[in-house]
């Protein structure tokens, strides 16, 4: 192999461009990458931090879906129990109504009773007198009388 001047020329050419890329190139290019590196790093931070915030969300929210069916649970149960108690109620209401209406017809029941009775009493007081001037007009017997006065008084 022989040296000569056109290799010493390549090589001195070869050594002036690796000395201006790595003076004047490269660093620029090694700051991209590394600024590269770095907003991809706080890039995926920024995921990691997003995924935990979301996870966090999605555990409160099904903390809150939670609380929520227990309360709605609980709404049920207390518009269950005041149902029930407003049917009872009603059942309670409805007895007594009953029993108040039935107390008054038995009292209405009674004041005509009564009232058939007093009227009965005036008709046969009614007949009995009528009978006693009967008994008078025919004759005026004592024993006949008391006879008629005794079954009169029988049939009352």
């Amino acid at each position: 192999m022989d040296l000569n001047l056109t290799l010493i020329g390549q090589t001195i050419a070869m050594i002036v461009f690796v000395w201006f890329c790595m003076k004047f190139i490269w660093p620029p290019i090694m700051n991209a990458i590394e600024e590269r590196q770095t907003q991809i790093a706080d890039g995926l931070a920024a995921a990691e931090r997003g995924q935990q915030s979301l996870d966090k969300a999605q555990a409160e929210a099904d903390d809150v879906v939670g609380d929520a069916r227990k309360q709605a649970t609980m709404i049920l149960d207390q518009a269950h129990a005041r149902a029930n108690e407003i049917v009872a109620e009603g059942k309670a209401d409805g007895s007594k109504e009953r029993e108040r209406q039935v107390a008054a017809a038995r009292a209405e029941i009674e004041q005509e009773a009564n009232r058939a009775r007093k009227e009965l009493r005036g008709q046969v007081s009614a007949i009995a007198v009528a009978s006693a001037e009967k008994i008078l007009r025919r004759e005026i017997d004592g024993k006949a009388h008391a006879d008629i006065l005794s079954k009169l008084a029988a049939e009352l």
